[in-house]
Formats: C-alpha cells, sequence, structure tokens
C-alpha cells in the first residue's frame, strides 16, 4: 500500500517535469514519516526508499537510532536551539533555519562534533503571522552570515506554502521562491551552493515542482492521514 501510494507520487512528480520541461532526476521526493511508526519506514526501505523526513528532533532521532537500514533524515520542522545538539549530526539537511541565533548554534554544535551541516534558510514567503520562516528581504543578510560559518553549508532555501483549497493559489509564492534563490545564486556569495529549493506538500508539490522545486515534502499522500492524538 506505501509503495503504491510512493510510486504514485512520484508518477504525478514525473508528469509535472513534463510539463516544465523539467528532468524527473532533478527533483528528490521526501517521504515525510513524521507520527508515523517506523514498521512504515521499514516498508519504503524495502522499497527503495531512501530520503525521509520528520518534523520533530526526537521522533527524528528514535528513528535514526532504530532504523535496520541507514537513509536520510531531512529535518523539515521548526528547529529550537536547544535541540540542535540532537541532530546536527543526524540529519543530512536541516530545511528550517530561520534566524542568526539558530545558525550560531548549529555552528556552534556542528564545530563540536567536527562536521559540517548542510541547511536550508526558511523563507516565509507568503508571509503568514503562523508560520515561521524569515521575510524575502531578509535572506540575503541571513545567506551572507551563515557564509562565513566554517561548518555550515547553505545548500538552498526552503517554504512552507499556505494550506488552500485550490493549490494554484500557491503558485505566485513557489514562483518568487525560485526567482529569489536565482537572485541569491547569481551574486555568487562564497560557501553558497543555491543548489536546492524545497517546496511543496501534498496539497501542492505538483504545482511546486512546474515552478522549480529540487525537493519536495510529501506525507498524508503517501502513508495517509495522521492520528496526532496519539
Amino acid at each position: 500500500m506505501l509503495a503504491t501510494n510512493y510510486d504514485l507520487v512520484n508518477s504525478r512528480i514525473k508528469e509535472a517535469c513534463a510539463r516544465a520541461g523539467r528532468d524527473p532526476k532533478e527533483v528528490t521526493l521526501i517521504a515525510v514519516s513524521k507520527t508515523k511508526p517506523l514498521s512504515d519506514v521499514e516498508e519504503l526501505i524495502a522499497h527503495g526508499v531512501t530520503e525521509f523526513g520528520e518534523n520533530k528532533v526526537q521522533e527524528l532521532c528514535d528513528k535514526f537510532e532504530h532504523v535496520s537500514t541507514p537513509v536520510n533524515w531531512h529535518l523539515i520542522g521548526h528547529l529550537q536551539t536547544n535541540k540542535v545538539k540532537y541532530i546536527v549530526d543526524k540529519a543530512c539537511l536541516i530545511h528550517s533555519v530561520d534566524s542568526v541565533h539558530l545558525a550560531e548554534e548549529i555552528e556552534k554544535q556542528a564545530a563540536k562534533r567536527n562536521v559540517i551541516a548542510n541547511c536550508l534558510i526558511e523563507v516565509n514567503m507568503a508571509e503568514e503571522e503562523s508560520k515561521f520562516g524569515i521575510s524575502a528581504s531578509e535572506t540575503e543578510a541571513l545567506v551572507r552570515f551563515m557564509s562565513t560559518c566554517s561548518h555550515i553549508k547553505v545548500r538552498g532555501l526552503m517554504t512552507i506554502a499556505p494550506f488552500v483549497a485550490n493549490p494554484e493559489e500557491n503558485r505566485v509564492h513557489f514562483r518568487k521562491m525560485h526567482e529569489l534563490l536565482l537572485d541569491i545564486k547569481s551574486k555568487n556569495i562564497d560557501n553558497i551552493d543555491m543548489s536546492i529549493l524545497s517546496m511543496g506538500m501534498t496539497n501542492d508539490y505538483e504545482i511546486a515542482v512546474e515552478e522549480g522545486a529540487t525537493h519536495v515534502r510529501v506525507g498524508t499522500a503517501i502513508f495517509g492521514e495522521r492520528n496526532y492524538n496519539l
């Protein structure tokens, strides 16, 4: 069942790439396994899946420790500074850096462990009060600060678009994200690699792919609805 769902999402990504004239190899599908049991992760690993996303540090750490086969874990949820030490050497990519304060803590903890933390800067492109992320206008300044950190590698940008009934409404936000990424990339800032654009979830990942997403974070369409009362 999960493998079938995963393959269906992948096929829709390929169709979106075809519409946009893109190579499907440019897009990474992250299976967001938050609140789901390790057995679900194992089922997808058996299907060849290697990219998984978690929102919470504790859940990422638990699955990291107990999974049968090493896979790539993406931290896609909000990261508090006091939790950085637990995941800086476990997450292959931290998608949600949104302040100098957080970047400083990632640099400190990565230096302690002698690792390079791959990070994305989270941009609140839709300027929703309920969402984390910095404004588009503040993004370059944070990029430039993080470029001076010797244990951080900025790999690109991330956004969480509004939850809307019609996913077409988010196209404008995805398009602006792509433009922002290209603008920063054109400045050739040292130690900055603007190759990743993480955007799009179950409701709108096809639109995101059409607008340049390189990583989409899909949970419900693969794992089914979540029970947050567990």
